[in-house]
């Protein structure tokens, strides 16, 4: 069981366990479609774990840092080239 299912089913043991024993089997109805919803609703979310999102935050600082060092020398080879200007994009 995947960490989403165990999500949903902690979600709908809490909630069965505030109903009160008179809804009977409307409270396994309510549990069912309720699970139902809560499953297509977490899996349009595309979560990701802890750890994918570590991983994918390290890539985006080293990217970061390579950019900025990209652009540092492109600056400099800008300012070695003779009669560049400054707006020439």
């Amino acid at each position: 069981m995947n960490r989403q299912e165990n999500l949903v089913n902690r979600i709908l043991e809490r909630l069965q366990e505030r109903l009160p024993a008179e809804v009977g089997d409307l409270g396994q109805d309510l549990r069912h479609n309720l699970g139902a919803v809560l499953r297509e609703s977490l899996s349009r979310l595309e979560l990701v774990t802890r750890e994918e999102f570590e991983v994918q935050t390290k890539v985006l600082a080293r990217t970061r840092q390579r950019l900025e060092d990209l652009e540092r020398q492109l600056r400099e080879l800008e300012q070695q080239v003779p009669g560049q200007s400054e707006d020439a994009d």
